[in-house]
């Protein structure tokens, strides 16, 4: 097949599907990753498609912000779930984190849980663990290749999760919605997230209220997968409606009096 050819299948394909992956485009077209990559590279280019972690995207869709511009958005609110989040863990509990601010404040609170094992694909998460004093606490990173947002993805990733065995997940998300469920902007993290709510017997996902109604790229789960949700108390009346027939248990935080105005944030 001819590379116009190629590329205007890839573009057909994003354009009724809305993303591809290099996977499957390798399948479908019967070439090799590389010659797909380069394809996707060229109509990127040419502004007709995205480029994302593992594939290609409808342009516009697939934006991630960074870490350090998430880290210091809805801060009072992050605290405030984290805080509530990590009481639901009991000592000796293993524990898996994904990547994400607001779980990196669950990790914060975690600090005082005695006896725990943490899986995480979040190098922020491992950092605030980590403690050579701590002889109780072992903390595992799944490896992988790093994403803007500071996560760990991809195949390595997703092996070192296949065999793992948790008792708590605490989830961060890009959005959340009655359709789409829990989802994310990054096509790879999606897989991942996957992997990790595979290896747990309990799913916590942790999100603030302006999570509600935002679709990333990709889902992640449904939200009847969901066994606990902990978001903060600005969750408008119909989320907490929907979420507490579609979840399994829903928490509210109460953010301080005096905590910053929610600020706009798809993170």
């Amino acid at each position: 097949m001819l590379a116009r050819s190629r590329q205007e299948a890839i573009l057909d394909a994003v354009r009724r599907r809305g993303s591809v992956r290099v996977a499957d485009l390798v399948e479908q077209l019967g070439v090799s990753d590389m010659t797909v990559r380069r394809d996707i590279a060229e109509l990127a280019r040419r502004g007709l498609v995205d480029r994302v972690h593992g594939g290609a995207a409808t342009p516009g869709s697939s934006t991630e912000p960074g870490f350090a511009a998430k880290s210091v958005l809805r801060t009072a609110q992050k605290r405030a779930i984290g805080a509530l989040a990590a009481s639901l863990v009991e000592p000796g509990a293993s524990v898996a984190l994904s990547a994400g601010t607001t779980t990196v404040e669950v990790a914060r609170h975690l600090r005082d849980v005695p006896g725990l094992t943490v899986v995480t694909n979040s190098p922020p998460a491992a950092e605030v663990l980590h403690d050579p004093a701590r002889g109780d606490r072992t903390v595992v990173l799944t490896g992988g290749t790093r994403t803007p947002s500071d996560a760990l993805v991809g195949p390595v990733a997703v092996r070192s999760l296949q065999d793992l065995h948790v008792d708590h997940l605490f989830l961060g998300v890009h959005g959340l919605d009655v359709r789409a469920g829990l989802t994310t902007p990054n096509l790879v993290e999606g897989d991942t997230g996957r992997a990790l709510v595979d290896a747990a017997a309990r799913v916590v996902v942790v999100a603030d209220s302006t999570k509600w109604g935002v679709v990333g790229l990709t889902t992640i789960a449904a939200l009847e997968e969901v066994d606990v949700l902990v978001s903060d108390d600005g969750l408008p009346a119909d989320a907490r409606r929907v979420l507490a027939e579609r979840t399994g248990r829903l928490l509210l935080a109460e953010v301080p009096a005096g905590a910053t105005a929610p600020q706009e944030e798809n993170a």
